[in-house]
């Protein structure tokens, strides 16, 4: 079963986006590189923000307005279960050098934080980059950044959050949430951004059923960079004597699609009450490349503001993309070179 994009909706969408005249200049990859490395282009500030984050250079823009590349397609054939799923979303001819441009210029975090299992205390280390921008239903950000109250528009209290300092998307990141709110029929105020460094680095099964993204949440997951299996299992339910149906679900092979870059899954429903998603370990092929995922999503509260600021920032230091050592390392006001 497919799902499909209207004609007047993405015409409404690439109108928006598009200058005055349809005509768009042939440029060259080498044109490409270097506006996207250029220093002239206008840059997102925050005070929350180690640096400038530089906007899409324009030739991304406007390709980017072309999205959705190819029509969702419906996977709803399995007991609660409910994805769109784009291959791909994002034009493959710019997917590529929108990898790299985020992988560039955003800021990330290693975090750390502990857990208590069982009564004792347990470090866990993420196995992944990652970083945050966005806040809960009940705040806004101003033009200016600053947070005021989403009803009254009266600044919030300096307490309201006091475990974390919320930021709003840069440019570059707003843009594609705009895009993706029109063709997933959803409104989305996060942005989680992932970096997976290589195949080691991973995330284990879980779900994002948190309370504070309210029922049936809309979740859509791009992938860019490196091709990740993305693998979905069921949610045990407890056995029933007798019960076929129940056995059939703890019994079911888990899902795995093979996320491309400029991919996209729109996962929404039922999906997070009762499914677990993951991102295993892989070695050889794509996997040491390096691969971005970013999820847009919508909290509800202010604890959901808190949450994902401390699990997606923490306390640890800024790292940065080093393009001449091809790694992450930890940024410095001056870089190295």
């Amino acid at each position: 079963m497919s799902a499909s994009v209207s004609t007047s909706k993405k015409r409404a969408l690439t109108d928006f986006f598009s200058p005055a005249s349809q005509k768009k200049a042939r440029i060259s990859p080498q044109a490409h590189e270097s506006q996207a490395l250029s220093t002239d282009l206008p840059t997102s500030s925050h005070t929350t923000y180690p640096f400038p984050i530089p906007h899409l250079p324009s030739h991304i823009s406007e390709t980017l307005s072309e999205s959705p590349s190819e029509e969702g397609r419906a996977i709803n054939d399995q007991p609660d279960l409910n994805l769109l799923y784009f291959q791909p979303f994002v034009p493959r001819r710019i997917e590529k050098e929108l990898f790299q441009f985020l992988r560039g210029q955003l800021f990330f975090y290693r975090v750390q934080y502990k857990i208590k299992r069982g009564g004792i205390e347990t470090q866990i280390n993420t196995p992944r980059y990652t970083t945050v921008f966005g806040i809960d239903e009940s705040s806004k950000f101003t033009a200016d950044g600053s947070i005021v109250d989403a009803s009254t528009s009266k600044p919030v209290a300096s307490d309201k959050y006091p475990t974390c300092r919320p930021r709003p998307m840069p440019q570059c990141l707003h843009e594609l949430r705009k895009i993706t709110e029109v063709f997933t029929e959803s409104t989305y105020n996060f942005c989680l951004v992932n970096y997976y460094a290589n195949g080691s680095d991973s995330i284990s099964y879980h779900s994002d059923d948190e309370r504070f993204l309210g029922p049936e949440p809309a979740i859509a997951s791009f992938s860019f960079g490196a091709k990740r299996d993305f693998l979905m299992k069921h949610k045990a339910i407890p056995p029933k004597e007798n019960d076929p149906v129940v056995d059939g679900i703890n019994n079911m092979k888990p899902l795995k699609l093979p996320l491309a870059s400029g991919d996209m899954v729109l996962m929404r429903g039922r999906t997070q009450a009762n499914w677990l998603h993951s991102i295993p370990k892989r070695k050889g092929g794509e996997s040491d490349k390096g691969r971005i995922n970013i999820t847009f999503r919508k909290a509800m509260v202010k604890g959901g503001t808190e949450n994902y600021y401390q699990y997606n920032v923490g306390k640890g230091e800024v790292w940065k993309w080093n393009e001449a050592k091809r790694e992450m390392r930890p940024w410095q006001t001056k870089e190295e070179v």
